[in-house]
C-alpha cells in the first residue's frame, strides 16, 4: 500500500490517471498466429539431430579422460604432504609437457599446491620443464601469496638461461599493478628489462629473424643460416618462432629447417610453439596439417595453448576452426573445461550460428557432461536478439527437461528480442504469461519492456507500461528513471522528464544517476529553463554528486543576470561560501562574452574575502588594462 500511496502522484503528475483507469491489457485475447511460437507451451519433440545435440545426461560427471588421469585426480583431490608426494612417486609417472602444463592449469587458483606440484615436478621426478613452462608458472605464482616461489621461479629460469617473453611480461605487469604491488612492479620491470640486455641468445635470435624474414626462403636464407653455427634448443626455437608470429609461413620454413637440415627432432613443446603461430586465417591450412602431424608422431596439443589458438579463433570469428579444435581437445586426453565449454558457447551464440552451437553440445555431452543455466541463456539470449524465436522455444523446452525452469532472464531476453523485433504487444502478453506461471516480472524485465516501447516510438504505452508496473508495487531504481527521461527527451518532451525526476525524488525516495541529472540540465537550459535546471542542481547536492558547474557558467555569461549567477554560487557552496576558483570562473565566463559592467556588479556583491583575494584583483586589473588599451586604440 505504501508503494501505490507513492505511485498515485507520481501517475497523476503525468497525466496518464484517466487513461490507466480504461487502459487494462487484455485478459482473454488470443494471440495472433505469430505470438504461438513464443508462448513457452508444450511442442512437438525436437527434431532427432536437435534432440541429439542438446539433449543431455544431468546424471553422469565424468571429470577426466583416461590417460594421465591417475595423477591428475590423485593432485586435485588431496591436500600436499610428504605421504602425497610418495603415493605420487609410487605410481612412477612418466610426465610429458603437455600433462604438466594440465595439471598447472588446473591448479591455477591454488597458488601454493601449483607451487608444491611444481617443485615436486622438477626437483624430485627429474622432469625438466621448458620456458613455456616457467612462463605459465610464473603467471599462476605472481600473486602476494606466492611472490616468494614467484622470484624464486625466476632465479631458476636464469640460471638456465630462459628469458620473459614479452606476453608474459605484460600479463604479470598487470596483475602486480591491479594489486598495488609497486614494490613488486619496478623489481619485475627492471629485471625484464635487464635480461633483455644480458641474454647472448637474444642477438642469436635477431640475426636468425633477419636471416628469414628479409627475403623469401630459398637456398640463399638456408646458406646463411647454416653459417651461422646455431646451437639448437627448445628455448632457441621458441624465441624464433615468437619473433617471427608475424611471418607464420616464414616460420614454418624455419621449423622444417631446423629437423630436415639440422636433424633436430621436435616435440611437445616446439610443435606447440609452432601451431600458436600458424593459427592465423592466411596459414589455417598450414595450422590443420601441422595439428595433424604431431598427433601422427604422439604428440598432444597442451591445454594452455589451445586455451590461446582457441581464444583466437574466436576474436578473429573463425568460429568454425575454434569448433574443430575443441572437437579434437575433447576427442584426447587433455580435456578443456566446462569453463571454456561455455567461453565458446557464448561466443558462437552471440553470432546465432546453430550448426556449430549443436556440435560444440554434442561434444560436450559425450564427455558426461551436462549444459548450465548459464549455458541455455546464452544460446537463448542470442537467438532472441535476432528474432530466431521458434529456435529460441526449443531451447527453452530442452532445458526444462535438463531441470532449469525459465526464469526472469529468460522471459527478459524475450522480452528484448521481441521488442527488438517491433511485435510489443507480444512482449507485453509475455509479462502475462510469466504471471500466469508463477514467476512474479522483476524490475529489470519492467525496465526491458518500458525501453523497448521508447525505442519503438510508443512514447503512451511505455508510460502505461510503466504505470501498471507500479500498480503491481513494483518500485523503479535509477536504471528505469534513465530509461523514462531518455525516452521523454528523444520526444523533446523535457518538462515531462523534469517532473517525473522531481515527483521520482520527493515523492518515491529515489536517488537519480549522477548521468541523468547531468543530461537533464543541460536540456533544461538549452532551452533557458535556469529555475528547473537549478531545482536539479540542489537535488545534486541533496544526493552528494560533485558539483556540475560548466553549463550553468555558460548559460549565465551569456543569457544570465548577476542575480541569477548569485543564486548559481550559493546553490554550488557546501560551507558559507563556494570557492574562489568558482568565482573566478564565472567572472572570466562574463568577461569573454563582454559583460563587463555583470562582472562588476557581481563583485560588488561579493563577501570582502573574494573581493580582496589576489587573483580575483589581478584578474579585474587585468580586465581594466585591456578596455583602457582598447579605448585608446
Amino acid at each position: 500500500m505504501a508503494a501505490m500511496n507513492r505511485a498515485k502522484p507520481i501517475l497523476s503528475s503525468l497525466r496518464l490517471a484517466n487513461s490507466l483507469r480504461s487502459a487494462r491489457f487484455p485478459k482473454n485475447s488470443s494471440l495472433n498466429p505469430q505470438m504461438t511460437t513464443i508462448q513457452f507451451s508444450h511442442l512437438a519433440p525436437f527434431s532427432k539431430q536437435l534432440h541429439a545435440s542438446i539433449s543431455l545426461s544431468i546424471h553422469q560427471n565424468l571429470l577426466f579422460s583416461s590417460q594421465p588421469n591417475s595423477i591428475v585426480e590423485i593432485v586435485l583431490d588431496s591436500e600436499w604432504s610428504k605421504e602425497l608426494e610418495h603415493e605420487l612417486s609410487s605410481t612412477n609417472p612418466t610426465l610429458t609437457h603437455e600433462t604438466v602444463v594440465y595439471i598447472l592449469k588446473k591448479l591455477d587458483k591454488d597458488p601454493k599446491k601449483a607451487s608444491n606440484f611444481f617443485n615436486w615436478v622438477t626437483n624430485t621426478n627429474g622432469f625438466k620443464p621448458s620456458s613455456a613452462i616457467y612462463s605459465l608458472a610464473l603467471r599462476i605464482f605472481a600473486n602476494r601469496e606466492s611472490m616468494r616461489q614467484f622470484w624464486a621461479t625466476i632465479t631458476k629460469m636464469e640460471e638456465l638461461g630462459f628469458e620473459i617473453d614479452e606476453v608474459t611480461y605484460l600479463t604479470i605487469l598487470g596483475v602486480l599493478r591491479n594489486s598495488k604491488m609497486a614494490t613488486d612492479v619496478a623489481a619485475w620491470t627492471q629485471l625484464y628489462k635487464k635480461m633483455g640486455k644480458e641474454n647472448e641468445m637474444g642477438d642469436l635470435v635477431k640475426k636468425v629473424v633477419q636471416v628469414v624474414t628479409r627475403s623469401d626462403w630459398g637456398s640463399e636464407v638456408e646458406r646463411e643460416l647454416g653459417q651461422m653455427r646455431i646451437s639448437l634448443s627448445d628455448n632457441f626455437i621458441l624465441r624464433v618462432l615468437r619473433e617471427l608470429k608475424g611471418f607464420p609461413l616464414k616460420a614454418l620454413r624455419f621449423f622444417k629447417w631446423v629437423s630436415g637440415c639440422l636433424g633436430y627432432e621436435h616435440n611437445s613443446v616446439t610443435y606447440n610453439a609452432i601451431t600458436r603461430v600458424l593459427c592465423r586465417d592466411d596459414s589455417i591450412d598450414e595450422f590443420w596439417s601441422m595439428v595433424k602431424e604431431m598427433k601422427g608422431f604422439g604428440h598432444d596439443m597442451d591445454i594452455d595453448t589451445y586455451i590461446k589458438i582457441s581464444r583466437k579463433f574466436q576474436k578473429n570469428k573463425m568460429l568454425k576452426d575454434a569448433v574443430e579444435l575443441y572437437e579434437l581437445m575433447m576427442d584426447g586426453p587433455y580435456k578443456p573445461s566446462v569453463q571454456e565449454c561455455s567461453v565458446l558457447l557464448r561466443t558462437i551464440s552471440m553470432n546465432a550460428d546453430m550448426n556449430l552451437v549443436f556440435r560444440v553440445v554434442k561434444k560436450h555431452e559425450s564427455a558426461g557432461n551436462s549444459l548450465m543455466k548459464t549455458d541455455y541463456d546464452g544460446i537463448h539470449r542470442s537467438l532472441t536478439s535476432v528474432g530466431r524465436f521458434e529456435e529460441a522455444e526449443k531451447i527453452v523446452e530442452e532445458m526444462k527437461v535438463a531441470g532449469y525452469e525459465p526464469d526472469n532472464i529468460t522471459y527478459s531476453q524475450l522480452v528484448f528480442g521481441l521488442c527488438k523485433a517491433r511485435r510489443l504487444e507480444e512482449a507485453i502478453k509475455v509479462l502475462e504469461l510469466m504471471e500466469s506461471k508463477g514467476c512474479v516480472p522483476d524490475l529489470k524485465t519492467w525496465t526491458i519492456l518500458i525501453k523497448g516501447h521508447f525505442a519503438a516510438n510508443e512514447v503512451e504505452k511505455a508510460l502505461m507500461c510503466f504505470a501498471k508496473m507500479m500498480e503491481k508495487n513494483c518500485n523503479a531504481d535509477a536504471d528505469l528513471l534513465d530509461v523514462l527521461v531518455n525516452g521523454f527527451l528523444t520526444q523533446n518532451r523535457i518538462d515531462g522528464a523534469n517532473k517525473l525526476v522531481v515527483e521520482m525524488v520527493n515523492k518515491a525516495r529515489l536517488r537519480p544517476w549522477q548521468a541523468t541529472y547531468k543530461n537533464l540540465i543541460q536540456k533544461l537550459l538549452d532551452e533557458r529553463k535556469f529555475e528547473e535546471a537549478m531545482n536539479l542542481l540542489c537535488l545534486m547536492k541533496k544526493h552528494n554528486y560533485p558539483a556540475f558547474p560548466e553549463p550553468f557558467v555558460k548559460y549565465i555569461s551569456r543569457f544570465g543576470t548577476v542575480e541569477d549567477a548569485g543564486d548559481f554560487l550559493k546553490a554550488l557552496s557546501v560551507k558559507e561560501y563556494p570557492s574562489v576558483s568558482a568565482y573566478l570562473h564565472v567572472f572570466e565566463s562574463f568577461f569573454k562574452e563582454g559583460r563587463h559592467s555583470e562582472a562588476n556588479d557581481l563583485l560588488f556583491k561579493c563577501p570582502h574575502h573574494i573581493r580582496k583575494h589576489v587573483a580575483v584583483c589581478s584578474l579585474f586589473g587585468s580586465a581594466k588594462s585591456s578596455n583602457a588599451a582598447s579605448a585608446a586604440a
